[in-house]
């Protein structure tokens, strides 16, 4: 049942006019080559069991936040204001968390919003203050050790590997790797999937947690979540591993799809920073914190609001936000 629905179609064509989302089929291993924008990684050392353990601690957010437009001198904050706008880094394909609305044009989601966040914390207000730079997912890490971007809000898992050469913020967000497929398909789960083609975004933690999962399986990548879908319409790959949080939108997009219960791995989500921004880690901490408490008089937290409007109707009711670990 192989087809391609129009609606992912079309956004694939948009995103490739104005962005570098390729959706060749890519084997793995590729045929070893550099993105053109950016630089080879630097070679790191493998992650201690202590530094495993502590992965999820991000830097305590000072008492209180400046107020807006009063950023501290000399701060990374006060250089953003000087600037005058927050530049982040975001996808434009993964509905629900960072996609383009084909009526307003503007990018939204769970995401974004919280961007939007910090622009407001920093400016007053995120209209006319916050840019939104489209990137892919091998592009998150480079683009904030090259300083290209100030934050990269893309659904990205805190790992240790990856504190070794940029910074997180608190968890924001636990999502979990699940695993799409055609709705007649009779498999249960992933080792059902052995010596098929399943489609990871490159430079992703789902790719790594994907070979583990069922080294029998055969790998192809793309460097956004929708060129995984169009492969997948296409009939280029078997289905789809990620996060649940994109293959919801994933789903929601094709009616002949389906995404297997089945989890084979959590995947918390930070905000990535410039490793050497510390003072900006800590206010983004601030920022979130201040999202997650519900308001004094009652009511919804701004983040359990924004959960409720992007994800909650696809992925179920949420008690609460991820706790914050501090401690680094």
């Amino acid at each position: 049942m192989k087809k391609l629905i129009p609606l992912a179609a079309t956004t694939a064509l948009l995103l490739t006019a104005c962005g570098n989302a390729n959706y060749t089929t890519t084997q793995i291993p590729p045929e070893p080559q550099a993105p053109a924008s950016s630089a080879a990684p630097a070679a790191t050392q493998p992650c201690s069991a202590a530094e495993k353990a502590a992965e999820l601690k991000s830097y305590e957010p000072e008492p209180t936040l400046p107020a807006p437009m009063q950023m501290p001198a000399s701060s990374t904050m006060k250089k953003i204001q000087a600037r005058g706008r927050l530049i982040a880094g975001v996808s434009a394909d993964s509905l629900h968390l960072g996609s383009r609305n084909p009526i307003s044009g503007h990018i939204e989601g769970f995401d974004i919003d919280m961007v939007k966040a910090v622009a407001r914390a920093i400016f007053g207000t995120e209209v006319g203050h916050l840019e939104l730079r489209v990137i892919s997912s091998p592009q998150r890490i480079p683009s904030l050790e090259n300083n290209s971007v100030d934050i990269v809000a893309r659904n990205m898992t805190i790992n240790c590997e990856r504190w070794k050469r940029i910074a997180f913020s608190a968890e924001y967000y636990r999502s979990g790797q699940k695993t799409l497929v055609q709705r007649d398909s009779t498999a249960t789960k992933l080792a059902d999937l052995s010596g098929q083609t399943i489609c990871a975004p490159a430079g992703s933690t789902s790719l790594d947690n994907l070979k583990k999962a069922n080294p029998k399986i055969k790998p192809v990548t793309a460097d956004t979540d929708t060129g995984c879908l169009v492969l997948f319409q296409q009939g280029k790959a078997d289905g789809i591993s990620g996060d649940d949080t994109v293959l919801a939108g994933d789903a929601a997009q094709d009616p002949y799809a389906k995404v297997l219960t089945e989890r084979i791995s959590d995947e918390p989500y930070g905000l990535g920073i410039n490793k050497k921004n510390i003072d900006f880690v800590r206010f983004v901490n601030g920022v979130l914190a201040q999202m997650k408490t519900p308001p004094a008089a009652g009511g919804l937290s701004e983040w359990m609001k924004s959960y409720n409007a992007w994800l909650g109707t696809d992925l179920g009711e949420l008690k609460a936000p991820p706790t914050p670990a501090y401690g680094r």
